[in-house]
């Protein structure tokens, strides 16, 4: 039995409690998973219950029990952000519990242990029930990484990105070459595109805004990293 709160602060801890946050027309799920504190997210169709389930990254167990409160133990999809173990240590299982479908880019697909169901690429578009999330495809941490933005019914955006953004900053990244290409899409593909109120939810610890984030675009770029 998962503890699920719903005043949504959404900063969760390992082996903790989830958080759920209602927005207009969707539900958005948060538990952290696994000693890397992954974070995996259930996004959930208010008028369907249709539900996608991204990065089944550890404790398939407990992200099992999850599903089961949550949706019935039901997804119509599991979508993997991105290549690197931690954030698929419990794909497999998961995905056999469940009979979902999975999903990711092409270029980040060949390590993951189950091949998957769909390609995704820039600009393509997954929906959930009545909802529909974007994919932006964003090269840098790994080479096909991808963010899913979510507009909910008040035309507020939802961005799930994985480890290319986080609160005071892109993602990891190994060289300037990769940094830049890194930064460069952030900037072009998220914060020039999307308003300040828009929430980001990433792969590893507390939400945060484009809002928040964006007075700091100048610093990162000084500081590669």
């Amino acid at each position: 039995m998962i503890t699920i709160e719903t005043t949504y602060t959404g900063h969760v801890e390992s082996g903790g409690a989830a958080q759920r946050r209602e927005v207009p027309g969707a539900r958005v799920t948060k538990m952290s998973v696994g000693p890397m504190n992954n974070n995996t997210y259930l996004v959930q169709c208010a008028a369907t219950g249709a539900t996608l389930l991204i990065d089944a990254a550890n404790e398939a167990d407990r992200i099992g029990d999850l599903i089961a409160q949550e949706a019935g133990g039901t997804v119509a999809l599991i979508v993997t952000t991105h290549q690197h173990p931690d954030h698929w240590q419990a794909l497999a299982a998961v995905a056999d519990s469940t009979g979902a479908p999975t999903a990711a880019h092409s270029l980040d697909a060949e390590p993951l242990p189950v091949p998957p169901h769909r390609i995704l690429a820039e600009g393509d578009t997954v929906a959930v029930g009545e909802l529909t999330l974007e994919v932006i495809h964003l090269v840098g941490h790994t080479p096909g990484s991808v963010t899913l933005a979510l507009t909910d019914g008040s035309g507020r955006t939802h961005l799930f990105t994985g480890d290319c953004l986080f609160p005071g900053g892109p993602g990891r990244t190994t060289n300037p070459e990769d940094f830049n290409s890194l930064f460069n899409g952030l900037t072009s593909k998220v914060f020039d595109r999307f308003a300040d109120d828009t929430v980001v939810y990433p792969g590893h610890g507390d939400d945060t805004t484009l809002g928040v984030e964006r007075p700091h675009l100048e610093e990162w770029k000084s500081r590669g990293w």
